[in-house]
């Protein structure tokens, strides 16, 4: 038998994942990369095609359009982009299949040509998703984690072809 206070309460599961790389490359070029949504399916496997609805800037309030593949299928999906701190932090809410979630980007200098980049990334587990906590945030931290390391590789790219031109 449960405790009194505990019944009929659904206990809340969030996890949460958190990716860290250093970039060669200084914060603003960093910045500039993550904020262009329209290349995210350049390091987002997930991400087919990205834009800010009505062309608006990134801003809290507005919203991020995604053309998506995951779980075998295509479909649209939609975030709000909760806070914006140029040029260090980034944040969106949506939902991540039945569930809600939250995920953004802090970058923070190391010196003029590196910078620590942050991804993290929580979900609060609803419906179905909740039976699989465990696979479904291994399964997470390995995306972003592949993320992360193609945002890298894009930026470092650039950095060295404006450093070569």
């Amino acid at each position: 038998m449960q405790p009194e206070s505990d019944q009929g309460k659904v206990r809340s599961m969030t996890f949460r994942t958190e990716s860290r790389i250093t970039i060669a490359s200084g914060v603003r070029e960093v910045w500039a990369y993550v904020c262009d949504v329209g290349r995210w399916p350049e390091w987002a496997p997930t991400v087919l095609e990205c834009r800010v609805r009505g062309g608006a800037p990134l801003q809290p309030g507005a919203r991020v359009d995604q053309r998506a593949k995951d779980l075998w299928r295509t479909h649209s999906r939609s975030q709000e982009v909760t806070a914006v701190e140029a040029p260090r932090y980034v944040a969106f809410a949506g939902t991540m299949g039945t569930s809600a979630a939250r995920w953004a980007f802090e970058l923070e200098p190391v010196d003029d040509s590196q910078t620590d980049a942050m991804m993290w990334i929580e979900v609060d587990l609803a419906g179905i998703m909740r039976a699989i906590p465990r696979t479904l945030k291994s399964s997470v931290q390995r995306v972003s984690d592949r993320e992360m390391v193609a945002i890298k590789a894009a930026v470092e790219s650039a950095t060295r072809e404006s450093v070569g031109s």
